[in-house]
């Protein structure tokens, strides 16, 4: 390469084509999980000189209650529209919603629903810590999780997917088992980390509905057509070998009345095409550490 042009390294690189196969149980040849964002964001929060928190100068009324309606009441809607169809929650939390909305922590718990960090606060970032403040907000994270849902955390997506050079190597160290914070590829792959293993789950800013809503301006039945049309292509390339289908969701967003249904129709349909194996995260992990030498390393 040319100088100042070198690969950060973070992965091998392994062309799509003739890879060592992957299968799924059953012989499913998609394996499908639901990322819900359970998050809190704060009214006022302490100024990032790297970031803003909010568009409107703080405190941004009307930003704050739109994403509160997400935990007033779209993550009822969502949840029970994901439950009908038997389709578990793999949850993305910002973790200081165990202590300010605990009942949503709760209700997913008893959903049976796995639970990852996704930082403390959505509105305070990486950007800018040093090595204590981010083992600080680790160790944290998996403390309030294990005390609020028995659960010990196995996976990370960084606040506002914000990071630092030393995040993917302090979450090895901590024992963490995959990472959501790559966007590479459409099979799980290992991470290259200074110790221990990681296994990077394909999580998708594609599909994901901010994205849908947010940047791409899609209706929702045009946002619902996306994700069949993800889903059917994936599920007949996994037939080579098993591929991965992450929808990931924001209950003030697809929680909307007029965005539900098409949404709902999308479960229907997976579950109606009987190529996908609906499970978690960590299900999906471990599936993939048991065929690749070394990944459980």
């Amino acid at each position: 390469m040319r100088e100042g042009e070198a690969d950060p390294g973070l992965y091998d690189f392994l062309p799509y084509r003739g890879r060592p196969k992957i299968e799924w149980p059953d012989g499913k040849t998609v394996a499908v999980w639901v990322a819900p964002n359970l998050e809190y964001y704060e009214l006022d929060p302490p100024a990032n000189p790297m970031r803003k928190s909010w568009a409107k100068p703080h405190p941004d009324v009307v930003g704050y209650s739109h994403r509160d309606h997400a935990n007033r009441v779209g993550h009822w809607r969502m949840a029970e529209a994901m439950t009908r169809h038997g389709f578990p929650g793999s949850v993305s939390l910002s973790v200081a919603l165990c202590d300010h909305i605990p009942e949503v922590v709760e209700d997913a718990r008893q959903r049976g629903w796995e639970f990852f960090s996704h930082g403390i606060y959505n509105t305070r970032y990486s950007y800018g810590m040093d090595e204590a403040q981010e083992r600080a907000i680790i160790e944290d994270s998996i403390a309030t999780v294990q005390r609020a849902t028995g659960q010990r955390i196995r996976g990370w997506l960084a606040p506002a997917l914000t990071h630092t050079p030393r995040t993917l190597d302090l979450l090895a160290e901590y024992g963490f088992d995959y990472t959501c914070d790559l966007y590479h590829d459409d099979q799980p792959t290992q991470v290259n980390v200074a110790g221990g293993s990681l296994t990077a789950i394909p999580y998708s800013l594609e599909v994901n509905d901010h994205y849908g809503f947010f940047v791409y301006n899609m209706s929702p039945r045009e946002y619902a057509d996306t994700l069949i049309r993800q889903y059917e292509r994936l599920a007949a390339e996994g037939a080579q070998s098993g591929t991965v289908m992450c929808i990931p969701l924001h209950s003030y967003l697809i929680g909307q009345p007029h965005r539900i249904g098409p949404f709902e129709e999308v479960l229907r349909h997976i579950v109606a095409d009987g190529r996908a194996w609906i499970a978690r995260a960590g299900e999906i992990v471990d599936a993939y550490r048991a065929q690749v030498p070394g990944a459980a390393a």
